[in-house]
């Protein structure tokens, strides 16, 4: 059927024979029918056309059509002049179910979400895909949206969660993200009014099962136990998503323990594949970032499970993940910018504001040293590979990773020179300010004798500007005959008869214009 058929019958057509019409049109769209590909103004009109259909009281089948439609035609941002009005936004609200300042919305929500049928439910999660192509796609939308408080509706269904399912629960997190991250404006109203990060937080605890046993403390996940299914994975990351707006600022402190506590857990989990469990960790670390350094001594004070005895008490697992992720993200040699650099910034704060995992971090990255014949650059150490990225072509890179062992090492540039060499260690030095030795300006305990008896008997020939001890040079002239060393000897005095012979050319050039004009 021709595509100006269907705009012409749309408007006059019963509602079995909109769906008949629009369901064509979504298969061809799908099978990629370069005749259903229309220019703007006719996506335009099929777009109102849509939502003109929408507004009438139809079964939830053609909803779900209508919907699937608009999904389709709003990843045109040229064409959402319709739906980003008040009008337009209402009505993808309404079929969302986002029903924002009702009475006793809490209440109505979850009673609506039993009663839904599985057709009905698809209308949900169709009409939330919708808004999260709108929101995206267009700034009117988004301003409409704040008009209409569509965030509130958002929060009123964060407190159901426990009652979602899996898709309706996934794009609601992920148009709250979209909403925080692209209307700055929202972020606070949706804290201080809505308590959205206490409902996110809840959404969190309860998505990854967290057992408290403590104040801030959560159970430590069973070995045994399955990896966390896909589904929660995925919501757990769309929430993650949403808090990383939502802690650009300052908030209550208890709030940002309990989030730490909360990352603690989800750091020791994993899920059903490896690449799942790094986005995981990324997402924990991005958050992490966030929130207060004060905060992060709830990653190793866990009183219940216990600590190491050498540091003392703390449990240092959430720690080693973090160091083990940071080593995964070096050994894959791309994308630093965005995928190294959070979590060495992360351990690098860590490291300066919390004794025990400085010290812990340091016993793993740099251990006391014992073979010092070997470039600090090479080798497949954690320590050969920080020191590489110290002379990397990323200027950010390259500060963050001296800066972490500039910390790790009290921010001593002697201490920082046995481990990495002058080399290596000039840009961070002339940066700071420390070419000529010193310390930083943070304040850290007394230094502690950890050189080994290899170290300290090497270090009189150790290369300070390679930072290792070279083999010794073979002397030419040993291998030699008398006769050899004399013909070398008087090639050496033919150049210094050559040398000086220039030299007193070039200063007689420069004396004789000053003696003629001394004769004047």
């Amino acid at each position: 059927m021709d595509l100006n058929n269907i705009l012409s019958q749309l408007e006059s057509a019963n509602e079995e024979e909109n769906e008949k019409l629009l369901q064509q049109y979504n298969r061809e769209v799908s099978r990629g029918s370069a005749g259903f590909f229309l220019r703007q103004p006719k996506q335009t009109k099929l777009c109102q056309s849509v939502l003109s259909v929408l507004g009438r009281q139809v079964q939830p089948s053609c909803q779900r059509t209508c919907l699937e439609t608009l999904r389709i035609l709003s990843r045109d941002k040229r064409v959402l002049a319709p739906v980003a009005t008040r009008e337009g936004m209402l009505t993808l609200g309404g079929m969302a179910r986002l029903h924002a300042g009702e009475e006793g919305g809490d209440n109505q929500k979850g009673s609506q979400e039993d009663t839904q049928s599985e057709e009905e439910e698809r209308v949900v999660v169709e009409a939330l895909k919708c808004l999260c192509n709108v929101v995206y796609n267009s700034p009117a939308a988004q301003q409409v949206s704040v008009d209409v408080q569509l965030a509130h509706g958002l929060c009123t269904s964060l407190h159901t969660a426990r009652t979602w399912h899996h898709e309706v629960g996934l794009f609601t997190l992920r148009l709250l993200f979209l909403l925080s991250a692209l209307r700055p404006d929202v972020r606070g109203v949706l804290r201080r009014e809505w308590h959205a990060l206490r409902l996110l937080t809840e959404v969190l605890e309860h998505t990854l099962d967290v057992r408290w046993v403590g104040p801030y403390e959560a159970a430590s996940p069973d070995p045994q136990a399955l990896p966390m299914p896909a589904e929660d994975n995925e919501r757990a990351m769309e929430a993650l998503k949403a808090l990383f707006n939502l802690t650009l600022s300052d908030e209550d402190d208890h709030q940002f323990r309990l989030i730490a506590a909360i990352l603690r857990h989800l750091l020791m989990l994993k899920t059903e594949t490896e690449e799942k469990t790094e986005e995981a960790h990324s997402h924990a670390v991005n958050l992490l970032n966030n929130l207060p350094v004060s905060c992060l001594d709830v990653l190793i004070d866990v009183p219940v499970q216990g600590g190491l005895d050498k540091y003392g008490g703390k449990n240092m697992d959430a720690v080693q993940v973090l160091l083990d992720f940071m080593e995964k993200r070096i050994d894959k040699g791309s994308n630093y910018k965005e995928g190294l650099t959070p979590v060495l910034s992360l351990l690098t704060e860590g490291s300066r504001h919390h004794r025990e995992i400085r010290r812990y971090i340091k016993a793993q990255v740099l251990p006391p040293l014992t073979d010092v014949k070997i470039r600090p650059e090479i080798g497949t150490t954690i320590r050969n590979k920080l020191v590489r990225l110290m002379t990397h072509v990323d200027m950010g890179v390259k500060q963050t990773a001296a800066e972490f062992l500039f910390v790790l090492c009290k921010e001593s540039v002697d201490n920082l020179l046995k481990y990495t060499g002058y080399g290596n260690a000039a840009g961070l030095l002339v940066a700071r300010g420390l070419l000529g030795g010193g310390r930083g300006e943070t304040q850290y305990s007394e230094d502690e004798d950890s050189d080994t008896e290899e170290y300290k008997s090497a270090k009189p020939f150790i290369n300070l500007i390679t930072g290792h001890v070279e083999e010794p040079m073979p002397n030419p002239i040993e291998e030699m005959t008398e006769e050899q060393k004399e013909y070398e000897a008087q090639k050496l005095v033919n150049m210094f008869d050559k040398l000086s012979s220039f030299i007193s050319d070039r200063e007689a050039i420069c004396i004789s214009p000053l003696v003629t004009l001394g004769g004047l």
